[in-house]
């Protein structure tokens, strides 16, 4: 599945991140879809003031409470307001 071809650049999506430090850490995001300013014919995501290209390395969700669900199924937890950054 192609990535670029199911968000548009301006749209806010949601992706949980693993810390790369401590692999059972984890949060919910937001980000933005945007052109990849290295390569304007794909799509990135904005995040912490980083563009990060999109993929299917990410796990992506176009709202908040699907990425809520997602997250509450990966690491079991019921309450996850103080993830939110």
């Amino acid at each position: 599945m192609d990535m670029n071809q199911l968000y548009h650049p301006g749209e806010i999506v949601y992706v949980i991140l693993r810390n790369p430090h401590a692999q059972n850490v984890a949060n919910v995001q937001q980000a933005a879809v945007v052109k990849n300013p290295e390569n304007p014919s794909q799509l990135a995501l904005f995040l912490h003031e980083n563009y990060y290209p999109l993929t299917e390395e990410f796990a992506v969700y176009p709202t908040e409470g699907e990425a809520e669900a997602a997250y509450q199924e990966a690491f079991g937890v019921s309450d996850i307001e103080g993830f939110y950054g």
